[in-house]
């Protein structure tokens, strides 16, 4: 099988938006509530895929009315091209998905194909990080600040070009648990800004390699710097957050 780039989007049209993931799928539920709600222009997610039929993920986007599917083979990325493309899809997001993308993917989909990492890379990443395994390794080798990237994917574990990066302090007593729920926290404010941007072409992977644009924030001089990783899920809207991150992360 000949493999095809996706279609690019019309940007006056919702970006299709496919998501694999191969877990409980929190930072998927937070992408279908967000392209899901009321407003949302950019984008609209039309196929779920995992490696694990018994991925929370699945169930997730099934009571969502997207479809799904098991894939037979990770390692066949023809077959997954050849899905992506029968499902219409122009950008695809990886969101908690363990397995290495095929270069078959990764070929067809450049430039539209995005992973999420609870790290600041380049460090804690690669193969084998995942999970607990680096909020564990972030403790075991003393680092005060660890975070979350985004960033498009290439043919290598968690080495694509970064799109955005948010940081989480580490406290004192910290536990992987402890420290994962805080960065997942930021995880689910984080992505849907992400993959907002690039579906709507605010941000874009140049011929350069480089990342290019920036997310349309509101910016305010006013919010404390560290309240986005150490508030629950409740006491924060994602607009404070897409202040925090404008202001002290401009592009």
């Amino acid at each position: 099988m000949n493999t095809h780039p996706a279609p690019r989007h019309h940007p006056s049209s919702p970006a299709r938006i496919a998501v694999l993931a191969s877990g409980g799928g929190s930072n998927l539920q937070v992408l279908i509530d967000h392209f899901g709600g009321a407003g949302t222009r950019t984008g609209r997610i039309v196929w779920v895929g995992s490696d694990k039929a018994t991925a929370g993920a699945l169930t997730r986007a099934a009571s969502a009315g997207v479809p799904t599917a098991v894939l037979a083979d990770p390692r066949d990325g023809e077959a997954l091209v050849a899905t992506l493309q029968a499902a219409g899809a122009d950008l695809l997001v990886l969101a908690g998905y363990l397995k290495l993308i095929p270069e078959a993917v990764v070929r067809a989909f450049h430039g539209r194909l995005m992973n999420i990492h609870p790290a600041l890379l380049p460090a804690f990443g690669g193969a084998g990080m995942y999970g607990q395994r680096i909020h564990a390794a972030v403790l075991e080798h003393g680092a005060t600040v660890t975070g979350v990237t985004v960033h498009f994917v290439d043919a290598h574990y968690d080495r694509g070009p970064i799109i955005a990066q948010w940081p989480v302090p580490v406290l004192p007593g910290d536990t992987p648990a402890s420290l994962g729920a805080r960065v997942l926290r930021t995880e689910h404010a984080l992505l849907p800004l992400c993959v907002d941007a690039v579906a709507s072409g605010a941000v874009a992977l140049g011929e350069d390699g480089n990342v290019h644009g920036q997310v349309a924030v509101p910016v305010s001089p006013t919010t404390a710097e560290w309240r986005f990783g150490l508030v629950p899920d409740t006491a924060g809207a994602a607009a404070a957050f897409a202040s925090e991150w404008a202001r002290l992360f401009p592009r």
